[in-house]
């Protein structure tokens, strides 16, 4: 059992160390959506960006950052 665990850790190393750039840049970009707060005259907002950086919505409470991103089918994270 150990020796199959060692095996399958050392294959995602192999697949890992050999990742294009384009395939790192890409790497989550369909299965989640990060949210941060952000600041604005009238209190906080929760931005919802793609794991590449790009915007898909700003909404005006945490929950509902977190209810979109599971509506679209991805997997929220938050960044401190």
């Amino acid at each position: 059992m150990v020796n199959q665990e060692q095996n399958r850790e050392d294959h995602i190393r192999t697949l890992l160390r050999n990742m294009s750039t384009e395939d790192f840049m890409n790497l989550g970009l369909k299965q989640v959506a990060y949210i941060r707060p952000i600041a604005s005259e009238s209190g906080p907002l929760y931005a919802v960006c793609a794991a590449d950086g790009s915007p898909l919505s700003v909404l005006d409470t945490f929950e509902k950052a977190v209810l979109s991103t599971l509506s679209i089918k991805l997997e929220p994270v938050t960044l401190h």
